[in-house]
């Protein structure tokens, strides 16, 4: 009996009129991230297991995809008969599916330090790999697509992504808004409430808050030893209300004894100062509430929701001020924003936001009379592709019929048909399959036509 073919939970195949519409994305996010002078970097799907744990928290560690060595180092474990499953797992788990692209770029700018221009800005489109419970927008394999500078600690950079945020998701029609906060702030927050050692137990809890609410964000922090007074305390911080200026002015207040609170107000004031002048039109909220488990943040922190389809965020980053010292680089500044292909995907999906032609791939199909036709359309199929059109011709003379299903089912707008006619005139017809007319034109009337759809 035939094994019945399946792929991982939390993996996909993506049929061909998926992928036009996923590269519409791609192409769309890595325009921007060029037009503002990003290069792009690839680094490998593998990464050696030291440099993924302990980079994101605990609960990341969890997440991680460890790969197990090959059959040969198995047999020599098995044979020296192991004392410990922790000594057998060191021994034939050595490397992991990257969780991210942030922390194996920050190895990357170690290891390649001296072929590198700092400030050095660059993208990164690859898929990342979580070990994690596969629901509707979270899955175990999927796309991101980064943009990062490393080398400056210049808040106009924080500026700049929020720019390329606005930019890409305004290319794409989708209306967002881009939550700020900062780690500063956090830490001014966990300092005056009497918790600065639980700076990462608080920053952890209250990042669910949307998920799982302010009563079990609660549980949680007591769970992991916060007195009650300094969650009693924590309480009118998290509910603060108002417009942006607003929170500032009571932040102000609240953080007046917390040297890093203050500063990360003040950090927060000057981003905001500048949002007009660099022409950001989507709603930039400052939420106290934001906190991004990951450990590596230090300073602005940005997350971006879609405002008319319930999905989580689409996008987030933030500033890491010594990444890349894990790996013995020190006093490297960075700041990037990630953006998540497959939920912008199924946002775009929800919303039916892509172009109508955006699972077009042939533009154009020969219809195939024959021998003697075939032979005199190459040549005219090849003056049409050298004119930026993609065409193909029908491979065999099938009845009419099946030709146009052919084309139809694959949604290809034109068709050119070429019989005696057509051949003794030098002309040919094209028919347009959307509007059912056709009509009798040159080669260059019909290349002009199609380049026009």
């Amino acid at each position: 009996m035939a094994q019945k073919p399946s792929i991982p939970k939390g993996t996909r195949d993506f049929i061909p009129e998926v992928m036009v519409k996923r590269n519409y994305i791609f192409d769309t996010i890595k325009s921007v991230f060029q037009q503002y002078g990003y290069a792009p970097i690839e680094t490998p799907a593998m990464e050696n297991l030291s440099t993924l744990m302990g980079k994101y928290g605990e609960e990341g560690d969890k997440l991680l995809f460890k790969i197990q060595n090959s059959g040969e180092v198995f047999d020599k474990m098995k044979k020296a008969n192991p004392q410990t499953a922790l000594d057998f797992q060191r021994a034939t788990t050595e490397k992991g599916l990257r969780y991210d692209l942030t922390v194996p770029f920050a190895r990357f700018v170690v290891q390649n330090q001296h072929a590198l221009s700092f400030p050095f800005k660059r993208y990164q489109i690859q898929p990342v790999w979580r070990a994690d419970r596969p629901q509707k927008g979270r899955y175990r394999e999927f796309y991101q697509c980064d943009v990062d500078v490393v080398g400056s600690n210049s808040l106009l950079y924080e500026v700049e992504l929020m720019q390329i945020v606005d930019a890409v998701f305004s290319k794409l029609n989708i209306a967002i808004t881009i939550k700020l906060n900062n780690r500063k702030i956090l830490a001014g927050i966990a300092e005056v409430i009497g918790e600065e050692e639980r700076m990462v137990d608080i920053t952890v809890a209250i990042d669910k808050l949307d998920k799982i609410g302010l009563e079990n964000v609660n549980k949680e922090l007591a769970d992991k030893g916060l007195s009650s007074e300094a969650i009693d305390k924590l309480q009118p911080i998290l509910g603060l209300s108002g417009d942006n200026q607003h929170k500032l002015t009571q932040l102000e207040s609240i953080l007046a004894d917390s040297e890093v609170g203050m500063k990360g107000v003040e950090e927060v004031t000057f981003l905001l100062s500048l949002i007009e002048d660099a022409a950001i039109t989507s709603t930039i909220k400052l939420d106290l509430t934001l906190a991004r488990g990951l450990n590596y943040y230090t300073g602005a922190i940005f997350e971006i929701q879609a405002n008319d389809y319930q999905m989580g965020s689409i996008s987030g980053g933030g500033r890491y001020d010594n990444l890349t010292g894990i790996f013995g680089l020190k006093d490297i500044s960075g700041v990037g924003i990630s953006f998540g292909a497959d939920r912008i995907f199924d946002v775009m999906e929800g919303l039916d936001l892509f172009p109508k032609n955006a699972n077009v791939i042939t533009q154009v199909m020969f219809v195939n009379f024959g021998e003697k036709e075939m032979r005199y359309s190459l040549p005219l199929l090849s003056q049409i592709r050298r004119a930026g059109i993609n065409a193909e011709l029908y491979p065999d003379a099938a009845k009419m019929k099946k030709q146009f299903t052919y084309a139809n089912n694959k949604g290809i707008p034109f068709v050119i048909v070429i019989g005696e006619e057509e051949m003794q005139n030098g002309m040919l017809t094209l028919k347009d399959m959307h509007a059912g007319t056709q009509a009798m034109v040159s080669l260059e009337e019909a290349i002009s036509t199609i380049s026009k759809s």
